[in-house]
């Protein structure tokens, strides 16, 4: 899924919430905050920061993975025109889905501190699930998006014996977050599943308006270009474009078992959606083809890998109803 603008520190809010006993309040308030979409503001698209992530901590593709594209199952990701076009449920919206349930066991962080969050899968058992289906590199994909859709995270946790999941990540500013688990579990006939739980960051806040409409980002000195659109119903191409220092960049990386991972969250209620590249590369261009759930206002992430390190690069787009 596509991009994000590399990252800049969030401006801190007048009220800080300063103990502990405070977080449910507060996460209250985050929610009736954040109920609604945030209209495009007029400030700059603000910068990403993920945590590095380095060719070197990542397994290699499996035996057999095309280079450049995902060699193993896909589950419920949308990959290529073909099923694109069979249309785009929203996901992301649920805790509970299909007899598995995401069971967040850190509901609440502090921003700015470097923090452990743990969590589980659970099946209708209530046990932890501990097989999954390896897809795109990983057993599992783990995603932090703030509700005003200003900060965004793709890590890549770690599965203890019992089926606990834990990942570390330091989130800038204070506000209601969104936490969705990207998976699918083992066993024949299972499918891909994203399950969503709230996260709330503790700290000064102030709400962040939604970062304006533009074709262009910048983020470690890399420019990426998007052209296309995303559409309402029907199956679009957005194609992204890499450059560095006003030439283009041909030798991306596969990350993942892809040259670019893509992902789309709906302003208002963070519904999800995961594309992965057409066919194609080592660059400068890589293209997806995408189905919006419904009309609005998106926000796109793009991971891409060059020189070793993962970049983020962002974009917010408007998606029109559905023609008919």
């Amino acid at each position: 899924m596509l991009v994000g603008v590399a990252s800049r520190p969030f401006t801190s809010g007048e009220t800080a919430v300063n103990t502990g006993l405070k977080i449910t309040a507060y996460a209250a308030a985050l929610a009736a905050a954040f109920g609604t979409a945030y209209g495009v503001g007029k400030g700059a698209d603000p910068v990403f920061d993920p945590a590095p992530q380095h060719a070197g901590q990542h397994p290699a593709q499996k035996e057999g993975e095309r280079e450049g594209v995902g060699g193993d199952g896909h589950g419920g990701h949308q990959e290529g025109a073909g099923a694109a076009e069979k249309g785009a449920a929203a996901q992301g919206l649920e805790i509970s889905e299909g007899g598995y349930t995401l069971a967040l066991e850190t509901p609440a962080v502090t921003a700015g501190d470097r923090a452990e969050i743990r969590f589980a899968i659970k099946d209708d058992h209530g046990d932890n699930v501990t097989g999954y289906r390896r897809e795109h590199g990983k057993e599992l994909h783990f995603i932090l998006a703030s509700r005003d859709l200003t900060t965004f995270r793709h890590l890549h946790p770690v599965m203890e014996a019992d089926g606990t999941w834990s990942a570390r990540a330091e989130l800038p500013a204070a506000g209601g977050y969104r936490a969705f688990a990207d998976f699918t579990p083992a066993g024949k006939g299972s499918t891909n599943h994203t399950l969503g739980a709230d996260l709330a960051v503790a700290g000064a806040f102030r709400p962040a308006e939604m970062p304006p409409v533009r074709t262009v980002a910048e983020v470690d000195g890399y420019r990426v270009a998007l052209d296309g659109a995303l559409r309402a119903g029907r199956a679009g191409e957005l194609a992204l474009t890499v450059s560095k220092g006003g030439r283009p960049v041909t030798d991306l990386q596969p990350y993942l078992g892809a040259y670019g991972h893509l992902v789309a969250l709906r302003s208002g209620d963070l519904a999800y959606l995961h594309v992965h590249p057409n066919e194609g590369g080592p660059g400068p261009e890589v293209s997806f083809t995408a189905t919006a759930p419904s009309a609005g206002t998106y926000r796109l992430f793009l991971d891409f890998q060059h020189e070793g390190k993962v970049r983020t690069a962002s974009f917010t787009v408007e998606v029109a109803a559905a023609d008919h």
